[in-house]
């Protein structure tokens, strides 16, 4: 099955061992990886931020750097959902929203790819450490993806998962809203960190960069012995 890597900005800027963890995670599950070079930024920033007409070409530049992907897989639920939301920015656009519906079909989260397209749940990873797992709001309430994650971490074997209090709460990232409302954020992301505290938990983990930076963040900024992981970093372990 040939996969195509929708890498995201904060993978290709700050995150790149989520990049190689995604890659070699994929290969390991019989995958082939193409990689278009041609990819920026799907647009999400600018777009939120009323930049709509800028940033309508941005999207045609993503859409034609996945028109011949057969699947894309993306280790970030936030910008997958961005993919999916092409379809309605361009409606009524007789030539860009039929290429942004086929582009919102082939799209698929790392974990949502892994558990409902290839049909895996156990990619037999080995872990050791108390894990908890931060449900990231794009992901869960406009992807949908709620089961996969938590359904591969459990088969991780060393693994030892706590569900985290309140785990529909935003961690205050919010793209942009963390810059503009840093105070708000500041307080969203210490509720976040006292919940992940609260279960003793060694390793929290998302499937979100911008998540992750966040939360991993506050605790660096906190001095707490909590290590922030991206999912697929764990899945690809065979510690």
């Amino acid at each position: 099955m040939k996969v195509t890597l929708f890498a995201t900005c904060l993978v290709d800027m700050f995150q790149s061992d989520v990049g190689k963890a995604t890659v070699e995670l994929l290969e390991r599950l019989g995958c082939e990886i193409d990689f278009p070079t041609t990819q920026i930024c799907c647009g999400q920033p600018s777009y939120n931020s009323g930049y709509v007409k800028e940033t309508k070409e941005v999207m045609k530049t993503m859409m034609k750097s996945f028109q011949d992907a057969e699947y894309i897989v993306c280790p970030s639920g936030s910008c997958a959902y961005m993919f999916h939301e092409y379809q309605h920015i361009f409606k009524g656009d007789p030539v860009w929203e039929p290429i942004a519906k086929e582009l919102a079909a082939k799209t698929f989260e790392l974990t949502q790819f892994i558990v409902d397209v290839l049909k895996v749940e156990d990619v037999g990873a080995t872990f050791k450490g108390k894990v908890t797992y931060h449900t990231s709001c794009h992901m869960t309430r406009l992807l949908g993806v709620k089961e996969a994650p938590i359904k591969l971490l459990k088969n991780v074997k060393g693994v030892e998962y706590t569900e985290l209090p309140l785990k529909e709460n935003c961690c205050g990232f919010g793209g942009t809203f963390s810059v503009k409302m840093g105070q708000i954020s500041e307080q969203m992301v210490d509720e976040k960190v006292a919940c992940v505290e609260s279960t003793n938990a060694e390793y929290v983990v998302s499937a979100d960069a911008g998540c992750l930076m966040n939360i991993g963040g506050r605790i660096d900024r906190k001095g707490k012995p909590i290590k922030a992981l991206h999912i697929a970093e764990i899945l690809n372990s065979r510690a």
